[in-house]
């Protein structure tokens, strides 16, 4: 059921202040009308998170376990409704959101998988050495424990992966945090569904109904003061460069700040190595293209970058991809705002007097629609104007030619951080990648070979998040289990008593967990 609720701690309460969802494939309002939250809404959501944050941190790892099945079971008995509510909202297609539905649920069970053998909590014991010399040692016992509620900002690309019930949610959620959700206002009606979904699971697990509130909204201020409040202790968000830094300077500024994992802004450099581009030059234009104007491109790793030395085979490389993208049909944007900001990047760089236009795809008759489009430069127009190198969101990038390696290397340094950095090569290009991976490994948190960046698989050795401004905090991922370390802190306890330790210390080990003894990884009770 849809009635444009706001939920908090699992009461439905209307506002007063009121807005609508826009269908982004006619431009005209959907039917019916959602409740903007407020800063005092924000407070109480807030508060009832810090109240329910006690019992559901001390959740033995079985029962936390079942709770997020259960949120992924009750999201996929709303069934077909929830498909057709984000199609409406989004414009995406059928298939990509059903794929995003199981992507959804597949990992809230990966993480149920890790809570339940409790890896996440890395709980490591060094027992006292009282006869050792010249000191001894005390009883030493360390685990992660969660850091108390997080606020969560939806995301407008995943409307389903990576909003109410997604990636950050999920893992904030495994680490045994309450969560408070603002709701992304591109797609209410969508995360209205998925918080009703939550709510039941809470309900029927026996959670405190703090566990989770969903709080929809257009305004900067709700989000703001979500960010603001104190009871608060890390933030997960995933949007534009500008939106995630205001939220880290609020988090700065608070009396105790807090940690802000905010993905960002990433081009994602694609260096097409010699023997590569001559031997399947034209597959690999296909496949560039292909991945370019999936989706309209609206994925954090578009390809928005090709490097590339000089010559014949980067001619043809650059022809054939154009005569490929002349024939891309246009993709309906997420939003208008979205789409208004493409076309603007879209005409920076085709008025740039330093950059070509090579190609723009087809134009169609609807609205909000991307024209792929493909640029190029050389590599000391790129180095001479940083501003050829920020994220244009959407089906467009740019070919840079070098004259040579040592070129391709001082492009590669001069780029910010990024998600991705993709090698496309041969066996005959490998001491050129030898040179080029440690300096793309400084650059990005996923360094990939002969396979094109759009799609992250959800996964315990996946990184998605890289150096500033890719990431917040490069030294995180929002996508994998190693996302759910963001929303915890190690604790030590010396020479506690028995019955003083978390169940995950304790000799007995009441909750089942894997455990280090004293260095030594113990066989998982699992």
């Amino acid at each position: 059921m849809i009635d444009g609720s706001i939920l908090i701690g699992g009461e439905a309460r209307q506002a007063t202040d009121r807005f609508q969802a826009v269908d982004p494939s006619t431009g005209q309002t959907i039917e019916g009308d959602f409740s903007s939250a407020t800063p005092s809404d924000a407070a109480e959501a807030c508060a009832l998170a810090e109240a329910a944050f006690p019992s559901y941190a001390a959740l033995a790892p079985t029962d936390r376990a079942a709770f997020l099945e259960t949120i992924a079971a009750e999201i996929l008995a709303i069934g077909d409704p929830l498909i057709e509510r984000a199609i409406q909202e989004s414009g995406l297609p059928r298939a990509r959101l059903e794929g995003e539905r199981g992507r959804t649920v597949g990992q809230l069970k990966l993480f149920a998988d890790v809570v339940r053998r409790g890896d996440h909590l890395d709980a490591t014991i060094d027992p006292a050495m009282p006869d050792r010399a010249p000191l001894p040692r005390p009883d030493l016992r360390r685990v992660n424990m969660p850091l108390g509620p997080v606020a969560v900002f939806g995301a407008s690309n995943f409307p389903l992966a990576f909003s109410v019930a997604g990636g950050d949610t999920a893992s904030a959620l495994a680490a045994g945090c309450p969560v408070v959700v603002k709701g992304h206002p591109a797609h209410p009606g969508t995360g209205e569904l998925v918080a009703r979904a939550i709510t039941a699971a809470v309900a029927k697990c026996g959670l405190h109904a703090g566990v989770f509130s969903y709080l929809p909204g257009e305004t900067n201020a709700l989000g703001s003061a979500i960010v603001a409040d104190p009871n608060i202790r890390a933030v997960g968000f995933t949007g534009s460069r500008g939106g995630g830094l205001a939220l880290v300077q609020i988090a700065n500024a608070r009396p105790e700040p807090i940690p802000v994992y905010a993905e960002m802004s990433s081009i994602n450099p694609v260096i097409l190595f010699p023997a590569a581009l001559a031997a399947r030059g034209s597959g690999l234009a296909e496949g560039f293209v292909q991945s370019l104007t999936m989706g309209a491109g609206q994925f954090c790793t578009n390809p928005g970058l090709l490097l590339a030395i000089d010559g014949p085979e980067l001619d043809a490389f650059v022809a054939a991809a154009g005569a490929t993208l002349i024939k891309s049909q246009p993709v309906t944007m997420l939003t208008p705002g979205i789409h208004a900001s493409y076309e603007g990047g879209v005409a920076a760089l085709a008025g740039h007097n330093a950059v070509r236009t090579v190609a723009r795809g087809c134009v169609g008759d609807g609205v909000n629609q991307a024209v792929g489009a493909l640029f190029e430069a050389t590599a000391e127009a790129f180095i001479a104007d940083a501003a050829l190198g920020h994220e244009v969101f959407g089906s467009s990038s740019i070919v840079i030619r070098c004259r040579d390696l040592d070129e391709i290397l001082r492009v590669l340094g001069s780029v910010e951080g990024q998600l991705t950095i993709t090698l496309m090569m041969d066996a005959a290009d490998r001491d050129a990648a030898a040179r080029v991976v440690p300096v793309a490994a400084r650059r990005a948190g996923r360094v990939l070979v002969n396979g094109w960046p759009t799609g992250v698989e959800v996964a315990p050795a996946m990184v998605h998040g890289g150096p500033f401004p890719a990431t917040s905090d490069g030294r995180t991922t929002s996508v994998g289990t190693a996302a759910i370390e963001r929303f915890q802190r190690p604790v030590c306890f010396q020479n506690l008593a028995a019955d003083l330790l978390p169940p995950a210390l304790a000799d007995a080990n009441p909750w089942g967990v894997a455990r280090r003894m004293d260095g030594m990884r113990e066989a998982s009770p699992h």
